[in-house]
Parts: C-alpha cells; sequence; structure tokens
C-alpha cells in the first residue's frame, strides 16, 4: 500500500535510521558503540510515537499497514540485534526478534498440526522470560506497546496449542506421542543433507498404517483428544505421500525454495556450532530476512506455482525446513548471553578455562602443581586486563557483561586453588 502524506516524513526518518543500522552492521573492523546503538533508539522511539499520533494509537491495524511498517519491522530487528550485541539482553528492545522468532515459530507448529507439550512448555518459558523483561519496563513508550501487543499474540497462539494437547485423554496420550515421533523421523528424513529413499518412507506409511487400525477400538469410549488424533493422521499420511513423491526430486517450482532453505539450515547449524566465537547477533538479520521472504510466498497456507496457480509437490519438504530454521535461530536467541561484543574474547577465554579445569577436576589429584601452571598463568593474563577492578574496550569504555566475566573468573580461581591443595595434600 502506498504511504499517506501526513506519514511521509516519518517514513523518511525511518528510512535514514535503517540506513545509518545497516552500516553498523556492514562494519566489522571495530565493535559496536553502545552510544549510537542507545541515539537511535531513541530516534526510532520518537518516530514511532509521531506515527501513533498520526494513526491515533493503531500503529499496527491491517487497514493501515504499508511500506512503512515494512521499514519499521526492519529497523526494531536490527535495534533488538545490536541490543544483544551490546550486552543488553534484559532490556525491552532486546525482545523484539526473539517474539519475531517464537511467533513465526508457533505459527509454523500450528500450521503442520504437530507437536508436543515439551516443545510448547520451552517456548512458554521463553516468552514467561521476555514477558517479566517488557513489565519491568517503566518507559511505557510506544516502542514497549508494540512489543506487548506482539508478545499477546504470542500468547494467545500459544494457549490454543497447549489446550489441544492437553485436551488428549490419556487413553490416547501413547498414540499421539507415537504419531509425534513419526512425525519427527519425517522432518528428519526431510532434512537429510544427503536425500532420503522411498523405503524410508514406506516403513514410516506401515507404521502409521497399523497405528490407523489400531485407534478404532481406542475411539470407542469417544475420548477427549479424537479430533486431534484423527487430524495428525490425515496431516501425517499426506506429508509422508508428499516425502515419497519428492524422493527423487521436489517440483520444480519449489526446488529454488527448498535448496535455499537447505542451506539457510546448514549455515544456522554451523553457526550454533561456532557462534559463541565467531557471530555478531547482527548476522542473524540475513537469515531473518530470507525466512521472511521464504514466508511471503505462501498462500492461503500452501506454496503454489506461480504459473499454473497449483499447488506443487514438495510442501512436507518446505514446511519440515522452514520449522528446523526457526527453532535452530529460536535457541540461539535464547542462549545469548548477556555479555558485549567487546567484551566477548574475555568471556570465552574464561569460558574454556572453566571448562577445562572442571575437566581436571574428574581425574581426581592432579600429579603435581606444575601441571596447573599453564591455568595460573591464563588466568593471571586475563585479570591483568582489567583495570581498577574493570574490563575496558579498546576506547576505555566499560562494556555490558562485568559480573558474568568477573563471576567466571573467581570461580576458575576458586577451583584452581582446591585443585593446588589437593596437589599439595
Amino acid at each position: 500500500m502506498s504511504v499517506p502524506n501526513q506519514e511521509t516524513k516519518v517514513l523518511e526518518q525511518f528510512i535514514t535510521i535503517r540506513h545509518k543500522l545497516s552500516a553498523l552492521k556492514k562494519d566489522r573492523e571495530s565493535y559496536v558503540d553502545a552510544k549510537l546503538i542507545i541515539s537511535l533508539y531513541e530516534e526510532t522511539v520518537t518516530q514511532i510515537e509521531n506515527l501513533d499520533h498520526i494513526r491515533t494509537g493503531d500503529i499496527w491495524s491491517t487497514s493501515s499497514r504499508n511500506r512503512l511498517n515494512d521499514v519499521l519491522d526492519d529497523i526494531m530487528t536490527l535495534l533488538s540485534l545490536f541490543f544483544m550485541s551490546i550486552g543488553r539482553n534484559r532490556e525491552s528492545p532486546a525482545v523484539y526478534v526473539q517474539l519475531v522468532t517464537v511467533e513465526r515459530y508457533l505459527d509454523q507448529l500450528a500450521h503442520m498440526g504437530t507437536y508436543t507439550d515439551t516443545i510448547l512448555l520451552e517456548n512458554k518459558e521463553r516468552l514467561d522470560d521476555i514477558e517479566e523483561i517488557l513489565y519491568a519496563d517503566t518507559t511505557d513508550s510506544c516502542f514497549v506497546k508494540v512489543l506487548k501487543h506482539k508478545l499477546k499474540k504470542c500468547k494467545e497462539t500459544l494457549s490454543s496449542l497447549l489446550l489441544t494437547t492437553q485436551d488428549v485423554s490419556p487413553v490416547l496420550k501413547p498414540l499421539h506421542d507415537e504419531l509425534i515421533n513419526i512425525r519427527r523421523q519425517l522432518a528428519l528424513l526431510a532434512q537429510k543433507t544427503n536425500g532420503y529413499t522411498a523405503s524410508d518412507i514406506i516403513e514410516l506409511q506401515e507404521k502409521l498404517r497399523k497405528l490407523s487400525t489400531s485407534k478404532d477400538k481406542l475411539f470407542e469410549s469417544n475420548p477427549n483428544g479424537k479430533a486431534l488424533i484423527e487430524g495428525l493422521f490425515e496431516q501425517l499420511f499426506e506429508e509422508a505421500d508428499d516425502l515419497k513423491a519428492s524422493t527423487n526430486s521436489v517440483s520444480e517450482s519449489l526446488a529454488p525454495i527448498v535448496e535455499r532453505l537447505k542451506q539457510i539450515k546448514c549455515q544456522l547449524e554451523r553457526l550454533a556450532l561456532t557462534h559463541k566465537w565467531t557471530l555478531r547477533e547482527t548476522d542473524l538479520y540475513t537469515y531473518h530476512l530470507q525466512l521472511q521472504e521464504v514466508e511471503k510466498l505462501r498462500q492461503d497456507g500452501k506454496f503454489k506455482d506461480p504459473e499454473s496457480d497449483t499447488i506443487p509437490e514438495g510442501q512436507a519438504v518446505v514446511n519440515f525446513l522452514l520449522r528446523g530454521c526457526y527453532r535452530i535461530m529460536a535457541k540461539m536467541l535464547s542462549e545469548n548471553v548477556p555479555v558485549a561484543e567487546a567484551l566477548m574474547p574475555v568471556h570465552n577465554q574464561l569460558s574454556t578455562v572453566r571448562r577445562c579445569l572442571i575437566e581436571v577436576t574428574k581425574w581426581g589429584k592432579p600429579d603435581s602443581v606444575r601441571d596447573l601452571y599453564p591455568y595460573q598463568m591464563k588466568l593471571a593474563s586475563i585479570d591483568n586486563m582489567r583495570v581498577n577492578g574493570t574490563f575496558c574496550d579498546e576506547e576505555g569504555n566499560i562494556p555490558e557483561g562485568q559480573a558474568i566475566c568477573v563471576a567466571l573468573l573467581n570461580e576458575c580461581y576458586d577451583t584452581l586453588h582446591e585443585l593446588i591443595a589437593l596437589a599439595d595434600s
């Protein structure tokens, strides 16, 4: 939709802010300036207040949504990732990208119709933590109101999903768990980088048929959750057929999407293994955008052939891959440590020393104090980096995460002293 004249100035300001944030994201030569990020956040808040006034308090109405909203989405995502980069994870602006990721993950779960209490409760814990952060914010700005609105939507989706699992009768629980397990196996097959064979699918289809035959007896008493189980069977049979048809290759129109999602998932898996060492939180922005672009191709819950408007084979492959990508992103964001980027090298070194010392304690008494010298020297070199007890960056600023790093340092010293005492005894 075109932008109304009264919103043009706000859009121009938003575009300027987005350009500045994008330039900062591309700069890998220096650490993020926390003061600059705070300044850009305050500019954004001011413009959101202006937009709220123009739209009379209804910023996110579907009817008033236009290009300006898309630019604002980009800004809020980047600001969120930058706040995590400077170690301010427990502040409201940092939670936006987590909310968006959880929202899309829950939508994907609802769309696919298969989920367990465990998966849902993990997301509930994440949303409860975000809620605690938002309601501890006393500024009550429009930015925070937008976040609370998105949180409310996520909790509503989660509640409806939880109701369906809690309504399953104990009689049907084992069957429900068995179906979820089959779904998990289908997902693993769909996401295999070297592909899968028709026999893999046929084996799971046989399991489904046997379970389908046995369900009639369980349904005789008309237990709670009967409709959910029937829906699961229908969904699983459909997905198994779709995966089987796509054994050799997915349909031509979906092949580029599947290939791109496989690449994204592989890259996210690599980042998940090494992100504590190599990842800048803002790097996730690229993946966030790419997944968003794929989502936009969906029409009425399906990915259609743009030329024939038909529903091509390979829907299950795309859905499983999308779900896998969102799950990895959500996990990475939830595990982010509230330590500024400038302090991460110190945090990573201390974490490694701590792990090594824990491994040493598992082997019992050290042969001699000499064996512990490398750890003493490493901790001394890290301790000497402090100025008046504080870790500073290259500019002399005090980055976020001091308490976490000092606590890690003290824990390492305590463990080391215990090991030295053991060696001397």
